[in-house]
């Protein structure tokens, strides 16, 4: 059967933040719904001054993209994103890179664009991951 196809192929998905987005009105907004990332959602950020001045703020753009919902709020922007608690953009940029890895052949996940993350001398990420394919 075709994933297409598939009951199982969601392409949203819900999800809580662990601390929340306090907005303007002092109002905590946690529950959210963010959709699968299309190429032009990886692609297009690049060519945004912000990202070209500072490559970290491509999570930011990319999340801003595919969040599409965060509580009662009416829209999700760069602003937004850029207004969250670090546990809550850490949780949204691990969401992303589970919603959107691919399976490859041998079962192993790809590396999406959120998930590339300067190594430290340690030869891990800044996450504090190993690198692929390491032992």
């Amino acid at each position: 059967m075709d994933r297409l196809s598939s009951p199982a192929f969601r392409t949203e998905v819900e999800f809580t933040l662990p601390k929340g987005y306090l907005d303007e009105a002092g109002v905590l907004h946690r529950r959210g719904v963010m959709r699968l990332a299309t190429a032009a959602d990886e692609i297009l950020p690049l060519r945004d001054p912000r990202v070209q001045s500072n490559p970290a703020y491509l999570t930011i753009i990319i999340l801003a993209r595919v969040v599409v919902k965060l509580g009662s709020l009416p829209a999700i922007d760069t602003h937004l994103i850029e207004g969250l608690f670090a546990a809550d953009l850490e949780y949204l940029r691990r969401l992303y890179e589970e919603v959107n890895a691919a399976e490859e052949p041998d079962g192993v996940p790809a590396i999406g664009a959120l998930a590339a993350e300067p190594l430290q001398a340690n030869g891990h990420g800044a996450g504090g991951f190993g690198v692929l394919g390491e032992a």
